[in-house]
């Protein structure tokens, strides 16, 4: 199994990125240099990545991916190989869409000239009877006739060679509980990325609330640097994990940073970003988060 390492991201207007596309995967573009020159005429920005891993092996069973980001959702298409036996699956984010099996045959994922240019190289260098190590210095020389002719795939390429014994029936096996296996390590893994986006959206949320300005409190008791605080209406406290500890009408802890007169009733504010009491702006400290009420 071979694969070069390019991913292309193109932004810009949809329908400026669709004449850009069609110009590469048809074989009009074939350089780097008249890529980033049509790019540029179309006002199209381009991402482009030389180091990704489009094939893995798992040991017995090679696995091949092309993926096509859309605005809500990944679609991926996997081939899954080991001897006498492939699976080709596709997916929309981690469910199955469809699957199709062999024994034995040469596939091809990719754009419309990629497909085109690799077809004739193999048919130019395939033998009928070859070893292994044969058929691997065929795909190098078909990746490389490839990257010669368009710019949607880069000089750069990973390929294995794996032979495991097995006969068709054990190979299917294999590639059924790999693909089991595979696709439940993609399902727990988006699930952790959905976990986690959704958690910084929720701090980007919660930071907008932080008090930089404005009435905390008035003081209740003081004790030492201990100093007692009810909060303000429409002024709540939670820890580091956004949990609410006290809100408005609630009695917080601050600490004097100095030894400072103050009186109960004493205004507590927030000005410029600095905890302090308003009268003599004397700092205060607390090891909670001020934040506005929703």
């Amino acid at each position: 199994m071979a694969a070069d390492k390019r991913s292309i991201g193109f932004l810009g207007d949809k329908k400026q990125r669709e004449v850009l596309e069609e110009d590469l995967y048809s074989g009009k573009i074939n350089t780097d240099e008249k890529l980033l020159k049509r790019a540029e005429e179309l006002d199209i920005n381009l991402k482009i990545i030389d180091h990704g891993e489009k094939i893995r092996n798992l040991g017995k069973v090679l696995v091949g991916e092309v993926k096509i980001r859309a605005t809500h959702e990944t679609k991926r298409k996997r081939i899954y190989a080991t001897t006498n036996g492939y699976h080709q699956v596709e997916l929309t984010g981690s469910e199955i869409q469809n699957v199709k099996s062999g024994q034995s045959s040469i596939v091809i994922f990719g754009n419309k000239i990629t497909k085109e240019i690799a077809g004739k190289s193999l048919q130019k260098h395939f033998k009928s009877k070859i070893s292994l190590n044969e058929v691997g210095k065929i795909f190098q020389k078909v990746m490389e006739d490839v990257a010669k002719a368009t710019p949607s795939v880069s000089t750069e390429y990973d390929i294995f060679i794996i032979h495991p014994q097995m006969n068709h029936k054990q190979a299917m096996e294999l590639l059924r509980t790999s693909i089991i296996s595979d696709v439940q390590e993609l399902e727990k893994w988006r699930n952790e990325l959905k976990e986690d986006m959704l958690a910084k959206r929720r701090d980007i949320q919660m930071a907008s609330r932080i008090m930089t300005q404005g009435e905390v409190g008035r003081v209740k008791t003081i004790e030492g640097d201990r100093v007692e605080v009810i909060l303000s209406e429409g002024v709540e406290a939670l820890d580091m994990n956004w949990n609410v500890l006290a809100g408005s009408g609630d009695i917080i802890i601050m600490k004097m940073e100095q030894p400072s007169p103050l009186n109960l009733g004493d205004l507590v504010v927030i000005e410029d970003e600095n905890l302090c009491i308003k009268k003599n702006k004397s700092s205060l400290s607390c090891d909670i988060i001020l934040c506005k009420s929703d």
